[in-house]
């Protein structure tokens, strides 16, 4: 079965479950020293995390394990207020085969035949708890990923067949192509001009768990790429997906706001825009002069993304403040407060008669 423990003595694969005994004496080597109290460190990391496996025996887990698609797992972690975590789809869709029981001293976690969908990091932590504030216990962890392998699902599902992936120039990007199977051999491949994307492992690199990643992006690798794996048959293709390149100050909103005629003579529109990141969100709220007179005024937001000339990819938000019937109480200042995660940012015009 693909991603079992062989019982040869041949090199392990990064994802298998490696696990050594605990209780085993061994001769001290020196050269060694360091590796053993590596593991050993690992090990109690990972203490309150355990796998439960046939006839009642429990067994630690590394930190990647490697099963094939199809089987139930259960996992146990100590402690009696325990919070997990575990690929977020599987609450997205609300998957029955997902059971998690809190008992007085451990909580349980049952995947019931699972799928190379699940393949993804399984964690939990002990919560502190205050009154009604509580709070994660760093000591008391427990983290693995799993792999579950299946020789016709080599990328792990996703619920698209496109995503865009947004390059920042301050930060690392991901292209999201997780395999089921540590090791697959996989590339990355852009459709036009077509060809292999080298990967140097500086500023290119490949990790089974999360994809390629591009350390330092710049505006020369946007475009449409996909990734291609390889494990003991024929090659498998990813879903595509859209790089766009993107260079807006990161921070509060920059906002501006104008009065453009409205068509006639006694409508006013007031439009509020914003040029940001792509992915970021803008809210919009409005401060006018008849605003405690209930004053009936229309207001609408939307956004698009727009490409600035250079390859650089903007989204435009916008808010557009109508007055329909324009009179001496509407004179006055008109604020726009734009806000996002990062804080928010007022801007105001004056509109007269």
């Amino acid at each position: 079965v693909i991603g079992q423990p062989a019982k040869s003595k041949r090199p392990k694969e990064p994802g298998e479950n490696k696990i050594k005994p605990v209780n085993k004496k061994a001769k001290p080597k020196a050269p060694k020293t360091k590796e053993r109290e590596s593991v050993d460190s690992s090990l109690k990391s990972q203490s309150i995390l355990t796998q439960v496996m046939d006839k009642g025996h429990f067994q630690r887990l590394a930190a990647t394990l490697s099963l094939a698609a199809g089987q139930s797992i259960e996992l146990r972690c100590k402690g009696n207020n325990v919070t997990w975590n575990y690929p977020s789809y599987l609450d997205t869709f609300k998957d029955s085969r997902l059971s998690i029981k809190q008992l007085d001293r451990y909580s349980q976690l049952i995947l019931a035949n699972s799928t190379a969908a699940d393949t993804g990091e399984y964690s939990c932590w002990l919560q502190l708890c205050t009154g009604n504030k509580c709070r994660k216990d760093e000591t008391k962890t427990g983290s693995t990923y799993i792999f579950f392998t299946d020789k016709e699902e080599l990328f792990v599902p996703t619920p698209s067949y496109f995503e865009i992936v947004y390059l920042n120039p301050d930060k690392p990007a991901v292209i999201p192509c997780r395999v089921t199977t540590p090791s697959a051999k996989v590339t990355l491949h852009r459709e036009f001009p077509a060809g292999e994307i080298e990967t140097d492992g500086t500023d290119i690199i490949y990790d089974a768990k999360k994809g390629f990643v591009f350390q330092h992006p710049t505006s020369d690798h946007k475009g449409i790429v996909y990734c291609k794996a390889e494990s003991q048959g024929a090659p498998q293709i990813s879903i595509k997906y859209h790089l766009l390149y993107v260079e807006v100050p990161r921070g509060p909103p920059s906002a501006s706001i104008a009065v453009s005629p409205g068509g006639v003579s006694d409508r006013v529109r007031v439009v509020c825009t914003v040029l940001g990141e792509p992915h970021v969100d803008v809210n919009f709220r409005w401060q006018y002069p008849g605003q405690e007179s209930e004053r009936p005024v229309t207001i609408q937001n939307f956004w698009r993304l727009i490409n600035r000339g250079t390859g650089h990819t903007t989204r435009i938000s916008k808010s557009v403040l109508l007055v329909e019937d324009f009179e001496d109480i509407d004179v006055g200042n008109y604020v726009c407060i734009a806000q996002n995660l990062q804080g928010e940012t007022a801007v105001a015009t004056k509109v007269e008669l």
